[in-house]
């Protein structure tokens, strides 16, 4: 058995990520949320694209205004309304000021602004009632960013912001990785799908709906093969089939050592290169990891255990972070983990990196973690639902005491590490 941070950095190593030249396509930006960028965004202009006013108020000569008070206040005439959008049409000599407001453009002349508050005004003169300083509420030209420097990078996800910023920029379209299509199938003559009548001894088959849920949260194509019955025949043909359609295929069910478990022993007739057959997790020891040599990049083939909860977790611990890096994202591919504290007591085998599914609440004091009630049975999917995060007892420990620190999967959202 294979550690967990093991096979994770191996099966890293082994995942190829989408080719930004040929593994691209253009969309809208009202489609690009959750894509991945394909290309770097460079600015095309400065921004701000002119000196701006930040604040209502009015434009001044610093050197005119520059010794006035409440009791000293300095007078100056108002030759001109700039509003936001219309271009200043005179340039502000000595004792002159324009009234401006938020977002307009500096007017010649001027190199600071008076916020409104610190004013009095009597018809085309306004008293200058504080002294402000030079490009005192001033946003000016290019201080966020400058024409031909880099906006997004390559690999970055597709957020409001960045849609945002792309529609700043005018980039009604941009260049995404495609979506990457993961072939999914479940073994096993005990499964039937939900829409069938359960006879006695059968068992729906939840793993293929969940696999393709995670899949399309994570911005892949899920490609559902069905249900495939324990035939070496029947499996040799889907698996082939796969390979034919798919960047990344997911099994559940067959990889245990039963008598009615051949994926290993079909995925090497295939030619598969084996690369891990076991890890030391639970839920999830059993997990087969394969290889098949692509055109221009190796397949990922991931046989997942068939319990329901051995599925999830060996699809967020392993699977999730190879679907990251085959995206195309530009980094933080590896599993999510954060500190909290738990509010119960963890118990574990100590054999194996036990997880343990359940919610985390945010504290003054930071992330606390509460366990889900029930078994934690791999066969009990029951009382996962709601699950944000998997704590993380580590091998060689049996207990983690209530109020202790733990090492947790954050399962419910995206988040940055580091």
């Amino acid at each position: 058995m294979i550690p967990a941070d093991t096979a994770e950095a191996q099966i890293l190593d082994l995942v190829v990520p989408l080719d930004s030249r040929r593994d691209c396509e253009t969309v809208t930006l009202l489609q690009a949320p959750g894509r991945i960028l394909s290309e770097s965004v460079i600015s095309p202009t400065d921004f701000p694209h002119w000196d701006n006013s930040a604040m209502d108020g009015y434009a001044v000569r610093y050197d005119d205004i520059r010794l006035a008070t409440t009791t000293t206040p300095v007078e100056l005439s108002v030759i001109e309304e700039i509003p936001a959008g219309h271009p200043p049409a005179k340039t502000i000599e000595s004792g002159q000021t324009a009234r401006i407001f938020t977002g307009a453009m500096m007017p010649p002349g001027a190199d600071a602004v008076v916020m409104q508050e610190e004013t009095q005004r009597q018809g085309d003169l306004v008293q200058i009632c504080a002294a402000s300083h030079p490009r005192a509420f001033v946003r000016e030209r290019g201080s966020y960013q400058r024409a031909g420097e880099r906006l997004l990078s390559v690999g970055s996800v597709v957020t409001a912001t960045e849609v945002a910023i792309l529609a700043a920029v005018q980039r009604p379209q941009v260049d995404v990785y495609r979506q990457p299509r993961v072939a999914i199938l479940s073994t096993g003559n005990e499964l039937v799908s939900p829409e069938d009548t359960l006879q006695p001894g059968q068992i729906v088959d939840s793993n293929q709906y969940a696999l393709a849920a995670l899949v399309q949260q994570m911005g892949g194509i899920p490609l559902c093969q069905g249900i495939i019955p324990d035939r070496p025949e029947a499996l040799k043909q889907a698996i082939s089939t796969a390979i034919a359609e798919a960047d990344m295929i997911l099994s559940s069910g067959g990889v245990s050592v039963g008598d009615y478990d051949y994926v290993d022993q079909i995925l090497s007739d295939l030619g598969a290169t084996l690369q891990i057959r076991s890890v030391a997790v639970k839920p999830g020891k059993p997990l087969t990891v394969a290889t098949f040599k692509g055109n221009s990049a190796p397949l990922m083939y991931f046989g997942l255990p068939g319990n329901p909860v051995s599925a999830l977790v060996s699809f967020w611990r392993f699977v999730a972070p190879a679907l990251r890096k085959l995206s195309g994202r530009g980094d933080n591919w590896s599993a999510p983990f954060v500190v909290a504290r738990s509010r119960q007591d963890l118990k574990a085998g100590g054999k194996r990196e036990t997880y343990l599914w359940g919610q985390l609440h945010t504290t003054p004091s930071g992330f606390e973690f509460s366990l889900s009630q029930g078994s934690h049975s791999s066969g009990n999917l029951i009382n996962m639902a709601g699950t944000q995060a998997l704590a993380v007892v580590p091998i060689g420990a049996t207990e983690i005491a209530a109020g202790s620190t733990v090492r947790v999967l954050w399962v419910g959202a995206e988040v940055q590490q580091g």
